[in-house]
């Protein structure tokens, strides 16, 4: 699927609600009517919802499938000739993992909007970088996991990676030493899963082999890994007033995403909350599938202009959220603002079993 040439020169975020409404409503008709006519399984499914694919509908009323059938089928929108990567969700159970499949024009659509994501959030010079993670030591670049994927993705936008941990999981200060010796001085990227970055960085970073002072001026960028520290009851906050104590790091971004629409990621502005760019949406869901009222919680569904090569453009997560109306943020432009309270334990989304 091609999209009109002004698709890729609108910022990352909008400044007018309206003009946003749109210009998502059109494309995001266009999707669903690509992924009708190109997957089998998406379209027995609007079959047997009674959808009708002829008729024009608000973003509020185009079909969701629930995330976990990314487990549980192969769906996708392309001949298997055709795929140029396939990603996999992170997790320990390799037989139940999400399968996204990827042909080079969706690949490339999602890097670029992950690139002016990311560049409206730090800015477009690219910095030096420290992954809080092991280096892989194979990477296989036809199939990979979510985690290589996002440490691959912001890659893209740095220089002189260094990776934190060694071989066996732990902290290499002679390689931290020599990465903070030659880029502490100036403003100098963090990036890593939110687990990682409370293990290594904030309990087991000893101040006695490094100078903490050396990390003032990092840029922290986080996202994903919340299970482990919500059993610890730390949350969001507590967890950036642990990193500022610790390291003396001010910049620190909390971004959310999933792996069946990776590029639409969307990150924690300076009021705290998450804010859909130009080519993202958000809908909140009750447990009966109705939209919610701001200010309720619900299931958030995820609406995304990027997945072509599968049909990825409406999922309904297991995430747990809330729309805010708060009229004092002014972050990105005029979009909902939202904030993710976790995952739903044991999730079994209902009316979902029409695939």
């Amino acid at each position: 699927m091609k999209f009109h040439n002004n698709f890729f020169f609108k910022k990352a975020f909008s400044e007018n609600t309206n003009e946003k409404k749109i210009f998502f409503e059109k494309y995001i008709n266009l999707i669903t009517a690509h992924h009708y006519k190109n997957s089998y399984h998406y379209k027995n499914y609007l079959k047997k919802i009674n959808y009708d694919i002829t008729k024009k509908k608000n973003i509020n009323d185009i079909p969701f499938i629930p995330v976990r059938l990314f487990k549980e089928l192969d769906l996708l929108s392309i001949a298997k000739k055709n795929i140029f990567k396939t990603l996999f969700s992170s997790g320990t159970s390799s037989s139940n993992l999400s399968k996204i499949y990827l042909d080079k024009s969706n690949a490339f659509n999602q890097m670029k909007i992950l690139q002016k994501i990311f560049y409206e959030i730090v800015g477009t010079k690219r910095y030096p970088m420290i992954v809080v993670d092991k280096k892989p030591n194979y990477l296989n670049r036809d199939s990979f996991n979510a985690s290589i994927a996002a440490v691959n993705g912001f890659s893209l936008f740095a220089k002189n990676i260094s990776y934190l941990l060694d071989d066996k999981g732990k902290v290499d200060y002679v390689s931290l030493k020599f990465f903070l010796n030659n880029n502490s001085q100036k403003k100098f990227l963090i990036f890593g899963f939110t687990s990682n970055i409370y293990l290594h960085l904030i309990q087991n970073l000893n101040s006695d082999k490094i100078d903490l002072n050396l990390f003032k001026h990092g840029l922290i960028i986080h996202g994903g890994g919340w299970k482990k520290l919500e059993e610890k009851k730390i949350d969001n906050h507590k967890f950036n007033n642990l990193l500022k104590k610790k390291l003396k790091i001010n910049f620190i971004k909390n971004y959310y995403g999933l792996v069946e629409q990776i590029g639409s990621i969307f990150f924690e502005c300076n009021c705290g909350y998450f804010i859909p760019s130009n080519y993202s949406d958000i809908i909140i869901r009750d447990e009966n599938l109705n939209e919610c009222k701001d200010g309720k919680e619900g299931f958030i569904q995820l609406l995304s202009l990027l997945p072509t090569s599968y049909p990825g453009h409406s999922v309904l997560t297991e995430d747990i959220g809330e729309i805010i109306d708060d009229k004092n943020c002014k972050c990105f432009g005029a979009g909902p603002r939202f904030i993710v309270h976790g995952r739903l334990k044991s999730a079994e989304l209902r009316g979902c079993s029409n695939i």
